[in-house]
């Protein structure tokens, strides 16, 4: 694109996205309104509502997005699938999966899934409606590349309800944990090119999203609460009671990415867990492992991980994967604040999953033309030194083990996932 100016620049990125999809709009009109509507929602309106974004686009009804959004013939899952080949083919291989929610704060009670429920939007229990997400992440950009909407009970328990809002019969209740892992194995099953997998503890303390990626070779950083229990033959630990008897000279510094006043830098300890012989191939050729970031203005506030990573693994990298996950949190931002992610004003399930794949589009499309100018990231290196014989942390060639854990008399809540 060398001696295009930036307009020319956007004009052909957003072209090029136009053709790449064209095909999923089988009417020239389809085609034309799915074009208008992109144009609006990545476009200078102070709200991306249906009769802003008409006016923007010259239409002077917002009928003709109504009818895109709901009664109009097109797959929205195939769009999606649309945009993370394009995500993929923007930002490159090896980089990480972030799974997360987020609300849409809406009034009333007949928007598909609505009800009250908590969500980090409002940061409170709320009327709202909640969307399980993927991003992807590398070097150069994140962006969207997945989503499902979450179905309270009080929804899929009530037939009616769902057919009244247009909800397929064949859509059951779902828990976040398992849509999450329904859009990993989309991914892997679609060649998204991600190494890794991070999320928050909501879904990192679920057994079964990390045996899932433990199945499919993924490595992953999870975030888990301090009540976390760690099991192995010798018994069960909490894992704040673990990282409680971490010795000094196991906390190193580490930055875990840039953030928006610099590098994000805290201290990480890091250990290995015994292998599992049940699960795990001999030799191994991931380890599991605890993590845990403390504050370096706070030593009280501390923040707990599991860990599975390929054999050789640095915990520099650990601690970047970590850090990772709130590259999420800025597309939710972007989605929102740039492509009217949360602005819809669709009541019924199809129109729902038509507006948020096309703002996923029109982020896409603003994380492609961001990437033409990113680079990578730098990776950290940092120095140990060697533990206390005593600890029950013990090196092992160049990192920390838990390979021999001695249970203390103490309370244990009954085992749990």
């Amino acid at each position: 694109m060398e001696g295009m100016t930036e307009v020319d620049c956007w004009a052909a990125e957003l072209e090029s996205v136009f053709a790449r999809v064209a095909g999923r709009f089988a009417r020239a009109d389809l085609r034309w309104r799915m074009r208008d509507y992109v144009r609006g929602l990545l476009g200078r309106a102070t709200r991306k509502n249906g009769w802003q974004l008409a006016e923007w686009a010259g239409h002077r009804t917002p009928d003709g997005f109504q009818r895109l959004l709901n009664s109009s013939v097109w797959d929205a899952d195939a769009l999606r699938d649309d945009v993370r080949y394009y995500v993929a083919e923007r930002l490159g291989p090896g980089g990480v999966l972030i799974l997360d929610d987020t609300g849409f704060v809406k009034k009333g009670t007949t928007s598909a899934g609505v009800g009250r429920q908590y969500t980090g939007t409002s940061g409170k229990i709320d009327n709202c409606q909640i969307g399980v997400f993927a991003a992807y992440a590398t070097g150069s950009g994140r962006a969207l590349v997945d989503r499902e909407l979450y179905l309270p009970k009080s929804w899929t328990s009530d037939r009616d309800r769902c057919r009244a809002a247009k909800i397929p019969d064949e859509r059951g209740f779902a828990t976040k944990g398992e849509l999450a892992r329904d859009i990993v194995r989309r991914c892997l099953a679609a060649g998204l090119p991600a190494a890794w997998v991070t999320a928050d503890e909501a879904y990192g303390q679920d057994w079964n999203f990390r045996r899932l990626l433990e199945q499919l070779g993924l490595g992953y950083v999870v975030a888990v609460p301090k009540s976390q229990q760690i099991k192995s033959l010798a018994g069960i630990w909490r894992i704040d009671e673990l990282i409680a008897e971490a010795p000094a000279d196991a906390w190193q510094r580490l930055s875990c990415g840039d953030g928006a006043k610099g590098p994000r830098a805290y201290h990480w300890a890091a250990a290995k867990l015994p292998a599992n012989i049940i699960f795990d191939p001999d030799p191994p050729t991931h380890h599991r492992w605890v993590l845990a970031r403390r504050s370096l203005s706070d030593p009280g506030e501390i923040a707990y991980y599991l860990a599975h990573a390929p054999v050789g693994i640095e915990i520099d990298e650990l601690a970047r994967i970590a850090g990772s996950r709130w590259a999420i949190e800025e597309c939710f931002q972007a989605a929102k604040n740039e492509c009217g992610l949360d602005e819809y004003e669709v009541r019924r399930y199809p129109g729902w999953y038509r507006h948020i794949t096309l703002a996923m589009l029109a982020h896409a499309v603003l994380t492609a033309l961001a990437a033409q100018a990113a680079v990578a990231a730098v990776k950290g290196a940092a120095e140990t030194d060697q533990p206390s014989s005593l600890s029950p942390w013990q090196r092992s060639g160049g990192s920390w083990t838990l390979s021999c854990l001695i249970p203390e008399p103490t309370t244990i809540p009954s085992p749990t996932h």
